[in-house]
């Protein structure tokens, strides 16, 4: 195949980068910010589809931030590669706190309070919830009872309070990095816009020397041609 790695990554070695990618998350942070100052639309667009794939990293939808994150953008008429650039807010080092800050507002918007018993953990909730999943679709295909007491306890506790909780940090945080990123967009294809012009002001300055160089020897050229022809 032509677009195979030449250097086979392991399971581990693909799990140690998606937490601390090769480059660190400083080099791959510029790399997303460098790739969207160089999008091709209005500041205002791109800094809309920031923010909506900012707040599509808050979302309990792990997995499907991208395609949130492109139907936000469509829905506010922002530049969808933005936004998609824009989920890149959700990593493996801000997940954590996201969640945390998300999971605690929705209970307390919600009047409830998160059950952290031995077996009633966050990972516990998660472990059931995969467990049914599991169990479930085994029972489809079998003479098995379906059970959906852990996916039940896991919606009422963990994915709803989420779901509720995720909205308020999440416009806050994509009111602050829509804000953040319009001047800075804005100045960097102001700036590139005048670098891109005066690169070919000098072409054209450096054409028409060239032109007036050449030119008297062109007229000298053409008077010789006629002269000859006189002659002859």
């Amino acid at each position: 195949m032509v677009f195979k790695r030449r250097d086979r990554r392991s399971p581990v070695q693909i799990a140690s980068e998606f937490v601390y990618p090769r480059g660190g998350w400083t080099r791959a942070f510029h790399y997303v910010k460098h790739r969207v100052r160089r999008l091709p639309d209005s500041p205002e667009r791109i800094a809309r589809g920031i923010g909506a794939g900012v707040f599509a990293s808050f979302t309990p939808f792990y997995g499907l931030h991208f395609v949130v994150a492109a139907l936000l953008a469509r829905l506010i008429n922002g530049n969808i590669l933005a936004a998609l650039s824009g989920t890149f807010f959700g990593n493996p080092l801000t997940y954590v706190p996201i969640g945390v800050v998300s999971l605690q507002t929705g209970h307390y918007l919600l009047g409830t309070e998160f059950d952290e018993g031995h077996k009633q953990g966050l990972m516990g909730k998660f472990a059931s919830a995969l467990s049914d999943l599991k169990d479930n679709l085994i029972a489809l295909f079998t003479d098995r009872d379906a059970d959906w007491q852990g996916l039940m306890v896991f919606y009422d506790e963990v994915f709803f309070p989420y779901l509720v909780g995720c909205i308020i940090p999440g416009l806050i945080a994509a009111f602050v990095c829509y804000h953040l990123s319009l001047p800075v967009t804005r100045t960097y294809q102001q700036r590139r816009r005048a670098k891109i012009k005066a690169k070919f002001e000098e072409i054209k300055r450096l054409a028409e020397s060239r032109a007036a160089v050449s030119q008297p020897d062109t007229l000298g050229s053409a008077q010789r041609l006629e002269k000859e022809t006189n002659d002859v």
